[in-house]
């Protein structure tokens, strides 16, 4: 069972396995349309293909009509018949990658351990190893039989806004945002309406977990930068723009050995849409 991180020569011994579920998650936060394009262009074998927008998000508004963020997450039910659709099964080892080095299939890893799934793991590298490597492309979507699986008891755990307002007072968790540093400082703000930060967040850009050739660091070289900055993991709120790229380092954090942060889904998308919620900038 993989359970982070696979190599692409692990992927393509398994290519075809039928109990394996490969699935395609690359994603542009401002061409929505250029991971389903790119997809079309070519994918790996056997790749079934998760849009971020919609198989990935939920309502952005709740019940209550509150602005939940970019990214919210959707109900499990309606998350486990997505996962029907794609063909995974109970059984399945699912196999998530994108081209941009974890960026969005770290949220479809976290969200299937969000449902109890634990055989899921992130293809390291990426497209770009998968092709230097020689793997098998192809232009077609496979048409797969309906899946079985069931939602389980969680893996992971999540906070709310008001989670993060009350930690505001009580400071029993420490907050980490995985936003470059310009735009936790507040600067260069594109996507998001207000620049800054949630008070007393600490910073820590996903590709920093990234080596010069795109992969994830080693897990003792991952331990040595995250551990000083999260302490006790049980205690640390992972956080970023809209909750996708918090995801990439839950799972380096999991692939240093140190589980157990909680990720708050709605994060500075959510947070900074009520003016009343106070507001931090620069470092």
């Amino acid at each position: 069972m993989y359970t982070t991180l696979i190599s692409a020569a692990d992927l393509a011994a398994h290519i075809d396995d039928p109990n394996w579920v490969v699935i395609d998650c690359r994603h542009d936060l401002v061409n929505l349309n250029a991971g389903r394009d790119g997809y079309i262009i070519g994918h790996i074998k056997g790749a079934v293909f998760a849009d971020v927008e919609t198989d990935l998000s939920g309502d952005k508004r709740g019940v209550d009509g509150a602005f939940r963020g970019r990214h919210p997450l959707p109900s499990r039910a309606v998350f486990i018949e997505t996962l029907r659709r794609f063909g995974v099964n109970d059984g399945s080892q699912v196999v998530a990658y994108d081209a941009h080095g974890g960026m969005f299939a770290a949220r479809l890893w976290w969200m299937l351990r969000w449902v109890g799934h634990e055989a899921v793991a992130v293809l390291d590298g990426g497209m770009a190893a998968w092709m230097a490597q020689g793997g098998a492309m192809e232009t077609t979507e496979p048409v797969r039989q309906v899946g079985d699986i069931e939602a389980r008891p969680t893996l992971v755990g999540t906070v709310n806004v008001g989670d993060v307002l009350d930690n505001l007072e009580s400071q029993e968790r420490v907050v980490v945002d995985a936003r470059a540093a310009d735009r936790f400082r507040g600067e260069n703000e594109t996507i998001d309406p207000v620049g800054g930060h949630i008070p007393g967040a600490r910073n820590r850009f996903f590709k920093d977990n990234l080596a010069a050739d795109g992969r994830f660091k080693r897990p003792e070289e991952l331990r040595a930068e995250l551990e000083p900055l999260v302490e006790d993991p049980s205690k640390a709120i992972m956080q970023c723009g809209s909750g996708v790229t918090a995801c990439h380092n839950l799972l380096a954090l999991e692939v240093a050995g140190l589980p157990g942060a909680l990720l708050y889904p709605g994060s500075w998308s959510e947070w900074c849409a009520d003016g009343g919620r106070p507001i931090a900038t620069g470092n």
